[in-house]
């Protein structure tokens, strides 16, 4: 197979591929969180794969150093913050809204699942675009957003990469609403899948051609563009799993046949390593020059 046809093939057989193997894994009893885990795990491997096959930029393949700390963000900010941060809004926040009675059913749980999931996507895209686009445009938020633009360059691993602050308010938009009003546990399983695959793909360094779904998905091919280290260009495509509303705010951004050039923040030199990353927020404008101690 060429090139040129696995960039078309490449995305939908993955999310194809991984909607199976959770379907499959599921037809023989396993839980249904532990099948949606396995399928994104096993999605990753794929576009590992295709990172060394038909890589974007070969200058972007990680070193170990790289890998080491993107791996810290991986398990630390994204596998064991939101159960952590599940926990406390079950003995915090929920219990404070128990004694008030609220409907806790509001979830249209009796449509299809593939709908149950189109809608989560557009409810958490709607709720997620306006802070994604306050953390570009405040100080103090971008402090935190700095720390997941700070690579100079693109590959799956490095979409887990967030400062836990700021993951924490990732949080309270796009996972809490759905909790509060009872999404069922199937629905969840399905939109992490798509979370997962699709997010992966966002980052990765594979030569990807997305076509028209570049008017319906944030893919690799647009989302570049928001790690570009000119800020007219960075300060675009701020969807996380859809683009429907770069659309209709008029931030989508796609010059096609142009290629990406530097990726990251004006400062060269801003820490990259995980621990550095902890404390960058804390210092006003590193993202732009280093602090006067430097040199």
């Amino acid at each position: 197979m060429t090139r040129r046809v696995l960039s078309w093939v490449v995305y939908p057989a993955t999310m194809a591929g991984a909607f199976g193997v959770n379907a499959a894994l599921l037809s023989v009893g396993l839980p249904i969180l532990a099948a949606a885990y396995v399928a994104a795990a096993l999605a990753a491997g794929a576009v590992t794969f295709f990172e060394f096959v038909i890589p974007y930029d070969t200058a972007w393949q990680p070193r170990w150093t790289d890998v080491k700390n993107d791996l810290c963000f991986m398990v630390g900010v994204q596998m064991v913050l939101p159960p952590l941060l599940g926990l406390s809004v079950s003995l915090t926040l929920l219990g404070y809204l128990d004694p008030l009675a609220l409907p806790t059913r509001l979830w249209p749980s009796t449509l299809p699942l593939v709908l149950q999931v189109a809608l989560m996507l557009l409810v958490a895209e709607l709720l997620r675009y306006p802070l994604h686009v306050a953390a570009h445009n405040t100080k103090t938020l971008w402090r935190l957003h700095a720390v997941h633009h700070s690579p100079k360059k693109l590959y799956w691993l490095n979409v887990g990469r967030f400062h836990p602050v700021e993951k924490a308010l990732q949080y309270v938009l796009d996972t809490l609403p759905f909790i509060l009003v009872g999404v069922g546990e199937e629905a969840v399983a399905l939109y992490f899948v798509f979370y997962a695959v699709n997010g992966f793909y966002q980052h990765s360094n594979v030569d990807v051609r997305y076509g028209p779904l570049n008017y319906l998905v944030s893919g690799p091919e647009l989302h570049r563009w928001h790690h570009s280290k000119l800020i007219d260009e960075s300060n675009r495509n701020y969807g996380n799993n859809l683009i429907v509303w770069d659309l209709v705010f008029g931030t989508w951004f796609f010059p096609k046949h142009a290629r990406v050039g530097d990726l990251g923040l004006l400062n060269r030199d801003y820490p990259l390593d995980f621990l550095g990353q902890m404390t960058a927020p804390l210092t006003p404008g590193l993202d732009k020059k280093p602090p006067p101690h430097a040199s």
